[in-house]
């Protein structure tokens, strides 16, 4: 079991057709790709960054979601315009993920206030408090004596997707995502083609 990242986003509420096109803000990031190659580590890293930012981009405020991606899961939580993401492997319990999630948006709400409302670009500085719970959380006992002190998780409110397409808008199709996402070098876009002609896509999540 394992978490491979946990990020902090801002998304906008809005319903209007216009603001369907902003892309959710990155507040907090922190990841390990210790796991992989040395070669394929930036790659996860923005491919981490995208699935992430699409992820939460369809995420309506109160809503959580679990979206399988072949071994994986990809979890978030949006509380009202903050949300959070995380990327962990198909063993990790799907409750204790959510358990993470909250603790997460609680504590960074804790430290910084509404001030994120007003956040208009990508933060680059590290949050301490998501390195340590990536490192912390890994084990899913530790998520789980969360559970003693929450109220109101119930696993049954969770929307699960077993692809990442059935979470796109209808007439989405991931590869334009991927074709027009700035989250991604020429490299990795690559990578993703070449990896789905030969049945692999997107194996670095």
């Amino acid at each position: 079991m394992k978490i491979t990242a946990l990020l902090v986003f801002k998304c906008n509420n809005s319903n209007t057709e216009s603001s369907t096109e902003m892309d959710p803000i990155i507040l907090a990031n922190a990841s390990d790709v210790s796991q992989f190659g040395y070669f394929q580590k930036n790659g996860v890293k923005e491919f981490i960054v995208f699935f992430g930012r699409t992820v939460a981009k369809r995420t309506s405020p109160t809503q959580r979601q679990s979206i399988q991606h072949e071994e994986y899961k990809v979890h978030s939580y949006n509380q009202n315009g903050l949300c959070a993401v995380g990327f962990m492997d198909d063993h990790y319990p799907v409750r204790s993920a959510f358990s993470v999630l909250n603790k997460v948006l609680d504590e960074y709400q804790k430290i910084f206030g509404d001030t994120w409302s007003n956040s208009q670009a990508d933060a680059t500085e590290p949050w301490q408090f998501l390195n340590d719970s990536l490192t912390k959380f890994q084990d899913p006992a530790e998520a789980d004596k969360l559970l003693k002190i929450e109220r109101g998780l119930d696993e049954t409110k969770i929307i699960l997707h077993k692809t990442i397409d059935s979470v796109l808008e209808r007439g989405e199709k991931l590869d334009s995502l991927v074709e027009k996402s700035s989250d991604l070098s020429a490299a990795s876009q690559l990578f993703y083609k070449q990896a789905k002609k030969t049945n692999q896509c997107c194996t670095v999540l």
